[in-house]
């Protein structure tokens, strides 16, 4: 596929110029610093540097500073060190004293004036040595401490100011990206996905594939006026391979695929999203022809009446999307296509002809198609000859391609830790069971007459559904620990089905209680445990929904009450009908439950030797097969009163 000559590129590199710029900046600045830094020491250390000195001895000093007529100047006292300044020079130098054996003090020199406390005689002796000055002694590292608390705070404000600059230039230069799109560009480099990669939905596919015939020969459809759909909606349930669809359109086609999260378009900030949806259609218009695909566009579709607030951000980029799909002209070459498993979250104005005019429904897999998916995910893995995937594909009624997917992953690990060379059969029926139930709990211990409500519990459910004439034939039971079950029976259908009457759905109900009532029926009536719980909630959401939804109740017949946005709600029950309804409801959801219970107990009554029997080789075995429930329910019968018709 050939790759997009506009795809998404990190920021461009500074030229040379730019570069050239940016170090004469930096050498100005480190110019200034350092003359900042030169200018502070100087004005510290200027008036304390010292000459080049010159040592003498100190009796020449006493004897040259007792003489009037002597050349010294001035004599500059501190501690016990002594300058000289002499008189005869034109730039007065100076002779540094340093003595070994005592100090001018000692001498006399200095010392009778240093001890004379009476200011008056201080003042004499002053006059008579006019050229003696006390200074106090200089304090190197003191200067320097002093010098460091003003050249601190100033580097320190230096930096400060210079991280903020920089910080300036990164956020501005992030926001210049910031309304950029993120999609990503599937080209050479990538995978090509073809329809031969995609396995089932060829009614999808067809649909599909006149978007393929567009994207290759747009000049034919142009000749006879045709146009083409703008935007192409795919919805089905989640893992049914809509995202696997149009990369497969885009393979076809050899066409630039942009692809991009619904939820990549919203920000905290306003104005965000609708910039991203601007940028991604001008790329894909100067790359035209071109596909962009916006995955769980439902995220940024929400209808707009029934959220509220006209300036929400995710109200902005829809207006965006919509405003950008209408500009589109028929020989733009672009082709929008979306998905998404909530098609009644989306605006109207979205789902109109002129945008997405062409609705795909990815359903879930049937047989042969979930057979020709695990093909597709078996294909190149180590596999037994004898594997048997069209058993599998039968178990797997209702899974998505995802959840085969999952399945073909889980039984290349089971055979990896087992240490099988190849995939066996075993390894797919605890891949399948694993995923659909959870693994086995061996390690949970269960004492004897835990394991004997365990076995009638699921030898009832077993009894019940295999002898009721509409419920599918028992596949497998076992009261080993898996998932949050403490057993488990299987009822697989021998075929798909689109519908259910209701005769299937009662003996739903009545195998489903099948368990509770085992446990009635051996331990007594008041000595039932919580292992039905979960029976029990199924019954009740299985009844609620044929009498609201399915209008299969006895007084509510034909008369359903939807929860949707087609539905009306009252003020009294927040429901989409009244509480004498909901009363009626209930009555009718009562009804159902009562008439499985009674069932079921009829047919556990009429075969409670098949009930022993099955319950004495689980606690056995553990685990029967199908081919071993054969023999044990072969002889139980369905009496008169667990019938619903002849």
């Amino acid at each position: 596929m050939p790759k997009s000559n506009v795809s998404p590129k990190p920021a461009p590199k500074p030229s040379g110029a730019a570069k050239a710029s940016n170090f004469i900046r930096s050498l100005i600045f480190l110019a200034f610093i350092a003359l900042l830094c030169s200018a502070l020491f100087n004005s510290v250390f200027h008036n304390n540097a010292p000459a080049k000195l010159e040592t003498v001895p100190l009796s020449s000093v006493i004897a040259r500073a007792n003489d009037p007529s002597g050349n010294i100047k001035k004599i500059t006292v501190s501690g016990n060190k002594l300058k000289i300044t002499l008189k005869d020079k034109d730039q007065p130098t100076e002779e540094s004293l340093k003595d070994g054996s005592g100090t001018l003090y000692d001498q006399g020199l200095v010392d009778y004036c240093a001890n004379i406390e009476d200011e008056a005689e201080k003042a004499d002796c002053k006059n008579a040595y006019p050229i003696i000055e006390y200074v106090e002694p200089t304090d190197v590292w003191g200067t320097i401490i002093d010098a460091a608390f003003i050249v601190l705070p100033v580097l320190a404000l230096i930096i400060f100011f210079s991280y903020m600059m920089r910080q300036a230039q990164n956020m501005n230069s992030q926001n210049i990206g910031f309304g950029k799109v993120k999609a990503h560009v599937y080209g050479p480099d990538k995978k090509k996905v073809t329809f031969k990669d995609v396995a089932g939905n060829e009614a999808a596919k067809q649909d599909l594939q006149e978007i393929v015939d567009f994207l290759k020969h747009p000049k034919k459809y142009n000749a006879l006026g045709a146009k083409i759909p703008r935007g192409v909606l795919l919805a089905g349930d989640p893992g049914t391979g809509k995202t696997l669809m149009a990369r497969a359109v885009a393979g076809e086609a050899s066409v630039p695929f942009f692809s991009i999260s619904g939820s990549e378009f919203a920000e905290m900030f306003v104005g965000v999203g609708a910039s991203r949806v601007r940028d991604l259609f001008q790329k894909a218009k100067k790359n035209s022809p071109s596909i962009i695909f916006i995955d769980e566009i439902d995220a940024v579709a929400h209808k707009r009446d029934a959220r509220g607030g006209a300036g929400r951000e995710d109200e902005q980029t829809l207006n965006q999307i919509l405003v950008e799909m209408d500009g589109f002209d028929n020989e733009s070459g672009v082709i929008v296509i979306a998905a998404t498993n909530r098609v009644d979250m989306l605006d109207k104005a979205l789902l109109r002809p002129g945008r997405f005019d062409r609705h795909v429904n990815v359903t879930l897999p049937e047989r042969k198609d979930r057979l020709e998916i695990l093909k597709v995910h078996f294909k190149g893995k180590p596999v037994d000859a004898g594997l048997d995937l069209d058993s599998l594909a039968a178990k797997t009624a209702g899974s998505s391609g995802a959840d085969l997917a999952n399945i073909a992953n889980e039984a290349a690990i089971t055979a990896a830790r087992l240490g099988h060379k190849a995939i066996s059969n075993d390894d797919l029926t605890e891949a399948f069971e694993r995923v659909a139930i959870g693994p086995e709990r061996k390690s949970k211990v269960m004492n004897e007459h835990e394991r004997q409500v365990t076995a009638y519990h699921e030898a009832g459910h077993a009894v019940v559904g295999h002898v009721l004439p509409d419920s599918d034939p028992v596949h497998k039971v076992t009261i080993i620990p898996r998932g949050r079950t403490g057993g488990v029976t299987w009822f697989l259908p021998p075929e798909d089905k689109s519908y259910k009457s209701i005769y299937e759905l009662k003996d739903i109900l009545a195998r489903a209680m099948g368990g509770r009532i085992a446990e009635k029926l051996i331990f007594g009536p008041e000595a039932v445990t919580t292992g039905a719980g979960s029976d029990l909630q199924n019954v009740a959401s299985l009844a609620k929904e044929m009498i609201v939804e399915e209008g299969m109740g006895t007084k509510t017949r034909n008369l359903v009450y939807p929860e949707g946005e087609t539905g009306y709600y009252t003020i009294q029950t927040g429901k989409p009908y009244s509480e004498k309804t909901a009363e009626l409801i209930d009555e009718e959801i009562k009804k159902l439950s009562e008439e499985a219970a009674a069932r079921a107990e009829a047919v556990l009554k009429a075969n409670r030797d098949v009930l022993d029997a099955l319950a004495k080789e689980l606690l056995e075995k553990e685990t029967l097969e199908e081919k071993d429930l054969v023999e044990v329910l072969k002889g139980a019968e369905l009496p008169a009163s667990a019938k619903l018709h002849e």
